[in-house]
């Protein structure tokens, strides 16, 4: 091409969560080999925006709705919107109108090369993937270039339910620049935190939606609350929900530090890391605590279980008595966090590299564009 390669980024939400923050990770890194533009299906939901480097080309252009009714009239607007990129990439079930779109256009509509990432489910789909939406997106996804996913668990939803055929689909780990964690963050790196004697920290990274029930780490650390003290990053609806909870059980410690970026500043902070979501599938924000050297308390969501070390295995748990022992456990042996951190950190310096993430991407874009090597 004789002009940056310009690409569609269509989310449900542009909130900064995973796929936000990897996808802001990667513009970022291609700098000027790449003009982005954003579309939301919610347009109040652009707090990711924030994190974009100023010296990267993006604009938030006029678009169509995509949320609603399904219907051919809806997906003619977007049709003649998708026409004006050189590469679309979706993002989850919010942007499935466009995947839907593109695919009743047909071939003769000249349309650019399409492809979808799946990282997750909200909470509507926590208990079951819903049929009708399974059924939507195999019909929506047969004419995507390729189906990316960042967990085994999901490559194995994409295969057995959504019938995905192999050559179509890739699974892409999410990857971190691990150095970065390296470095002992300073003291006041969570501004307004204040260290409770003689306390642990415990700490976790997520957008304060149900999904990811922060109210049952907040029972969780209140079962040891005379050692332990929680740290909520993040920002959300469930906010206030969270803070109750930490009321009606004593919690009285509680910091919500509220958005921070550049985790790597403050994520060595913690002495253990904590996640309660009742739904992921590969999260960063693990990665990210593996990298700082961290021992972690989990439930057994999506791949967490095979993402830590074997050793760490032990406090990936089933319920939220488990998340409470597995805390307690961490909190009473010093060796084990940190012998359990020190392997975590080797882990994430072996297999989630942000190398790798980033050659793969940008393999797997310039091959939909038949020019492998546009964005490397």
């Amino acid at each position: 091409m004789d002009r940056p390669l310009h690409i569609l980024h269509v989310h449900g939400s542009f909130t900064l969560g995973g796929k936000e923050a990897r996808a802001v990770r990667l513009m970022n890194l291609w700098g000027d080999r790449a003009r982005h533009s954003i579309a939301s299906a919610d347009p109040q939901a652009m707090g990711a925006r924030a994190a974009i480097d100023p010296s990267i080309r993006v604009d938030y252009p006029d678009r169509p709705s995509f949320a609603g009714t399904p219907g051919l009239a809806r997906y003619r607007v977007i049709t003649a919107f998708l026409k004006q990129f050189d590469l679309i990439l979706t993002y989850n079930w919010g942007a499935m109108d466009a995947v839907m779109a593109h695919r009743l256009a047909g071939t003769s509509a000249g349309l650019p090369p399409l492809i979808h990432h799946e990282d997750g489910f909200n909470a509507d789909e926590t208990n079951g993937l819903k049929m009708k939406r399974n059924l939507f997106r195999r019909i929506a996804l047969q004419r995507a270039y390729g189906m990316v996913v960042p967990s085994v668990r999901l490559e194995g939803i994409a295969r057995s339910v959504w019938k995905q055929p192999a050559e179509r689909l890739h699974l892409i780990r999410n990857g971190i620049d691990v150095d970065r964690y390296a470095q002992p963050p300073a003291p006041d790196a969570i501004p307004g935190l204040v260290r409770s004697p003689g306390k642990l920290l415990v700490g976790t990274l997520a957008g304060l939606r149900a999904v990811k029930n922060i109210p049952r780490l907040v029972r969780a650390v209140a079962t040891h609350r005379d050692r332990l003290q929680l740290v909520v990053v993040g920002e959300g609806p469930e906010r206030d929900a969270i803070l109750a909870e930490a009321s009606a059980h004593g919690l009285c410690d509680i910091h919500m530090a509220g958005f921070m970026d550049r985790p790597w500043r403050f994520v060595g902070l913690f002495d253990i890391f904590a996640l309660s979501s009742d739904n992921e599938q590969f999260p960063i924000s693990l990665v990210e605590a593996m990298a700082a050297g961290l021992p972690a308390a989990s439930m057994d969501v999506g791949d967490v279980a095979n993402m830590v070390v074997p050793e760490n295995r032990p406090f990936v748990v089933g319920d939220e008595t488990g998340l409470a022992d597995a805390l307690g456990a961490l909190a009473d042996d010093a060796e084990l966090r940190a012998r359990l951190g020190a392997a975590n950190r080797q882990r994430a310096a072996r297999d989630y590299a942000e190398r790798d993430m980033v050659n793969a991407y940008a393999r797997l874009y310039g091959e939909a564009l038949a020019s492998p090597m546009i964005l490397r």
